[in-house]
């Protein structure tokens, strides 16, 4: 398994930016696709983003489309989450998952970080 640590969550006012960091260990990091997730309080888990193992291709849930970023760094075992024009539905907390195809469905990611804190205020 992988070991995955997010960082650069934090506070926020509505329209600013954040970015997000996922840095990957314990297995070949360019073998395995990347996604991030977030959930808030009271709320499911739910897909952001999703890249694949070379970066070409990415998918986005609708919601932070234009918004949102996702890229990764294969040299640097790290992904990334680039977050603009945040807005208060966007606080959550995120996290990183790795896994075998890109999908929306957390259960087909295997590994998980421990999720940052993303707070949005308005």
């Amino acid at each position: 398994q992988v070991q995955l640590v997010e960082s650069g969550g934090g506070l926020v006012q509505a329209g600013g930016s954040l970015r997000l960091s996922c840095a990957a260990s314990g297995r070949t990091f360019s073998n395995y696709v990347m996604g991030w997730f977030r959930q808030a309080p009271g709320k499911e888990r739910e897909f952001v983003a999703g890249i694949s193992r070379s970066g070409i291709s990415t998918l986005y849930t609708d919601s932070v489309k234009g918004r949102f970023t996702v890229s990764r760094d294969n040299a640097k075992n790290t992904v990334y989450l680039e977050m603009n024009s945040l807005k208060p539905e966007d606080a959550a907390v995120y996290y990183c998952a790795s896994g075998i195809v890109v999908t929306t469905k957390p259960d087909r990611y295997d590994s998980w970080g421990q999720g940052t804190q993303v707070t949005v205020s308005s």
